[in-house]
């Protein structure tokens, strides 16, 4: 019997199953977003005729941990001790909010067709994307998942200690 059952005392019993499975529910945690601006500038000759347009874009960027790349859990009961090796965090999403054309000139013989809107709106997806490590977006969302992961575990006097696997 275990001691303090016959007062109804409840126990809890965390293992890695219950860690792991814990963590997995999540699948990815976006820790860090950001609203980023950016000015497209699109240009395009065709036998001399050029087109030209400038879009200002704005979208937001969602970084954070994937969970299905397994996380490494190791539990040492006698010092109450959580181990958890996540893996880093990268950007998840790439939203476009909104994309204004402040400018549009269509050459002679080539004006702007679809294709050219595809253009532009995948070259801003790339500078959006661009724009997400110079704000250290993935810094901070390595920062934020792992104090969110501490809180979240550290239950019945265990401490966790999580890391970024490398």
């Amino acid at each position: 019997m275990v001691p303090g059952a016959l007062l109804g005392r409840n126990t809890t019993n965390i293992t890695n199953d219950v860690v792991v499975s814990q963590i997995r529910a999540v699948a990815k945690l976006v820790s860090s977003e950001a609203t980023v601006r950016d000015v497209i500038v699109y240009e395009n000759t065709w036998y001399g005729s050029t087109k030209r347009s400038l879009v200002v874009v704005t979208g937001r960027l969602f970084a954070g941990i994937d969970f299905r790349d397994n996380p490494d859990v190791s539990i040492d009961h006698a010092r109450r001790v959580i181990r958890i090796r996540i893996p880093p965090a990268k950007l998840i999403a790439v939203e476009i909010r909104n994309m204004e054309t402040y400018d549009e000139q269509g050459g002679l013989w080539n004006p702007f067709t679809p294709e050219d809107r595809n253009l532009i709106q995948r070259q801003a997806r790339a500078q959006l994307t661009a724009a997400g490590g110079q704000l250290e977006l993935i810094r901070h969302a390595n920062e934020s998942a792992i104090e969110l992961l501490k809180m979240l575990l550290a239950k019945d006097g265990y401490t966790v200690d999580v890391a970024l696997r490398r």
